[in-house]
């Protein structure tokens, strides 16, 4: 084993709170951007420019789903080369463009379909091949700006914070809270004032607002740039992942050695730029590919190549990613369910009756306030009644593991999409009783308020489920990837989005009766199906749940020890969890 100095390749002396108000401010901004458009976008798609509800819902959940596939290439970006900072402005400027070209298609009348009057009988025209092109492009524009902002943000953010630090890494897992709290914060604003004046003014400033916003977001992030704690890319990591599954395989005949945790390979030097905070130590599991850190006569320990020998840190960076994979596959169902809220509960809540006043109506895309509202709150009450509390009987400073924390949440978004159905057979039944089953563009007279129990479960359910995934896949992301853990969040979320998809196309398809009748119409829900629809995920889910629980009984910590301990024994890095996981 080979000593060597630790290279100062992070910027001690800067970071800490002082940088939050600007990395919050980007965060905050972004939001606005990206919720002021996608919110309200089914209306947008469906009443400016004619597309039909279910060919709605897909683009919706396709935009969604390629938007949370492109942070794995912001990540690789970020980690192997560019780094967080110049991921996210550069990410930044990309978004904006595809913000500026979605507000242009709102504003100029060539592309657009020509207005129409639905409730009149009118029949009207879709949008053409080349409109929907300029749409797909902004989009895509968009979509690869938010791959480079989302999974670098809020590791950007906890890189302010020394995790060797024992005062500063209590306070990083604060940060995730007051982070989502002032994303929360900004998808509400969105969710009231930019839906209004997307209803009520017109999409041109609808969309422009949003698209002003954003370019706020990039002037108040890039101004805190001297003040940011910097850590240096240290390369491709799933280069590195690929060297070890190349190493283990040319070795796949070789004898294991007696003592894997003393007579494996390791390299101070070779491991300092990947391993600043602490280093990875052996694990038990998975043992073949602890064959790539055997040193044979054929290895040049001089030369060193990476393709027929991995150290052991390097061998236990691509373990702790394939541990964290079961973890990752339980969020997909709960985007799954999340993503109805979007398509299905809008257009339920545009046929309900949503005026406050005589004269004042609710947008319906309005209605997901109640989501934003809901987890606010909840994240309020969790860092300052739930984890005192927890704290006496549990012992951790976090009040409870982040394991927990998501068990929680899949099981409160469970119970939301089984009483969605309910809701659904009521507003039917309300619809019927009125006369209005054929009459799909009429008001049912049943109170839009049915709606916001459900919407409010879902965001119970996000401030423990999308916090605990976030602390999750950054606390147990080896050190040099953690670009790519917040990715791996996105990346469930793109799964889920596309699930959604493939569930709803599916349902669509085999629910079709010969007599015209389907589960999900694509002019009139009234003569739908949809609680079936909410009910089959609600199995989905139960069945996701019971998974989860067996995933986490068998879960292994990252193993890590710290540099700053580096005489004592290793501490794991989630050590805390191993003691009190969910069982």
């Amino acid at each position: 084993m080979m000593g060597t100095m630790i290279p100062q390749n992070v910027e001690k002396k800067k970071g800490g709170m002082v940088t939050m108000p600007f990395i919050f401010a980007n965060e905050v901004c972004e939001k606005l951007a990206v919720v002021g458009f996608s919110t309200n976008m089914m209306s947008y798609l469906t009443g400016q420019l004619h597309l039909p509800i279910t060919m709605a819902a897909n683009t919706l959940n396709n935009f969604g789903g390629t938007a949370a596939l492109t942070p794995l290439l912001g990540a690789f970006v970020s980690d192997a080369f560019a780094g967080r900072f110049w991921t996210i402005t550069i990410a930044s400027i990309i978004y904006q463009i595809g913000m500026i070209s979605l507000t242009v298609s709102a504003v100029l009348p060539n592309l657009r379909p020509p207005a129409c009057n639905k409730t009149s009988g009118q029949i009207c025209e879709r949008a053409d091949s080349g409109q929907l092109a300029v749409l797909y492009i902004s989009l895509l524009l968009t979509a690869l700006g938010s791959g480079g902002i989302r999974p670098c943000v809020v590791s950007f953010g906890a890189d302010q914070f020394d995790e060797n630090d024992p005062r500063e890494k209590t306070t990083t897992w604060k940060f995730f809270n007051w982070y989502y709290f002032c994303m929360g914060a900004s998808i509400l604003v969105a969710n009231t004032g930019i839906v209004y004046i997307q209803d009520n003014v017109g999409w041109g400033w609808g969309l422009g607002v949003p698209t002003i916003v954003m370019a706020l977001s990039i002037i108040a992030f890039v101004f805190g740039y001297p003040m940011y704690r910097h850590i240096d890319p240290a390369g491709s990591p799933f280069t590195r992942l690929v060297q070890v599954c190349v190493a283990a395989y040319r070795k796949r005949k070789v004898a294991m050695v007696s003592d894997p945790a003393r007579m494996l390979y390791e390299n101070e030097e070779l491991d300092a730029p990947i391993s600043v905070g602490g280093k990875l130590i052996h694990t038990k599991n998975m043992k073949f590919l602890d064959k790539a850190a055997i040193v044979t006569e054929n290895d040049n320990l001089t030369t060193n190549n990476p393709w027929e020998l991995s150290t052991v840190h390097r061998v236990e960076e691509l373990k702790t990613l394939v541990r964290m994979g079961p973890i990752w596959v339980t969020g997909i169902l709960l985007i799954t369910a999340a993503a109805q809220q979007n398509t299905f509960a809008l257009q339920q809540a545009k046929s309900m009756n949503r005026h406050l006043t005589n004269t004042f109506k609710i947008p319906a895309a309005s209605m997901s306030v109640f989501v934003q509202l809901a987890m606010l709150l909840t994240i309020a009450l969790y860092d300052k009644v739930l984890v005192p509390l927890a704290r006496r009987f549990t012992g951790l400073d976090r009040g409870i593991t982040f394991l927990t924390r998501i068990g929680i949440g899949l099981g409160v978004s469970l119970l939301g999409t089984m009483a969605a159905g309910f809701v659904e057979v009521r507003r039917k039944n309300a619809a019927s009783a009125a006369g209005l089953i054929d009459k799909p563009d009429a008001t049912i007279p049943i109170s839009v308020f049915w709606i916001v129990p459900l919407h409010a479960l879902h965001g119970v359910a996000e401030a423990f489920t999308s916090i605990g995934y976030l602390e999750f896949f950054y606390d147990q992301a080896p050190e040099s990837m953690r670009s790519t853990g917040p990715a791996l969040f996105w990346l469930s979320i793109s799964a889920g989005s596309y699930v959604s998809t493939l569930l709803v196309s599916l349902v669509h398809k085999y629910s079709a009766g010969p007599d015209g009748s389907n589960w999900l119409p694509d002019n009139n829900l009234n003569r739908g199906k949809l609680e079936y629809l909410y009910w089959l995920i609600t199995l989905l889910q139960l069945l996701n749940l019971i998974y989860y629980l067996f995933c986490t009984k068998f879960y292994t910590f990252k193993p890590i020890k710290p540099r700053k301990q580096e005489e004592e024994g290793p501490i794991e890095g989630g050590a805390e969890d191993t003691l009190h996981h969910l069982a």
